[in-house]
């Protein structure tokens, strides 16, 4: 997994980068929340590219399982998704779900990504 600790202030996330494989199940979830401990950094950004395709399509239950792990383990994320992937059928309607809490959110830029992890 390929990731940089990023610090602006007083305040610091982890951007994960990309991954030699997309994460696909909760383990990797439980991976990442472990990389946040380790750092003691509650924050994440998640490059789209780090997540697999079963991610994306819900009826496979790898994002309710990912994004219930985060929750649990109070971690926060942002997801940087192309719009044109976040706004497609049934995961859309779980982005505009989860852009309505703290826990997860996502974003189509880096800069709005980064802006709700320092500023929230």
């Amino acid at each position: 997994m390929d990731y940089k600790i990023i610090e602006k202030g007083t305040k610091k996330y982890i951007e994960v980068i990309s991954a030699d494989n997309p994460l696909n199940n909760e383990q990797d979830a439980l991976d990442l929340i472990s990389l946040s401990w380790e750092n003691e950094i509650r924050q994440q950004m998640l490059h789209g590219e780090v997540l697999s395709e079963e991610f994306f399509n819900l009826k496979t239950g790898v994002a309710g399982k990912m994004l219930q792990k985060f929750i649990n383990y109070g971690i926060r994320v942002a997801a940087i998704i192309p719009a044109k992937v976040a706004n497609t059928g049934r995961f859309r309607e779980m982005v505009l779900e989860t852009n309505k809490g703290n826990a997860f959110r996502v974003f189509a830029t880096r800069e709005d990504a980064e802006n709700w992890l320092i500023n929230s």
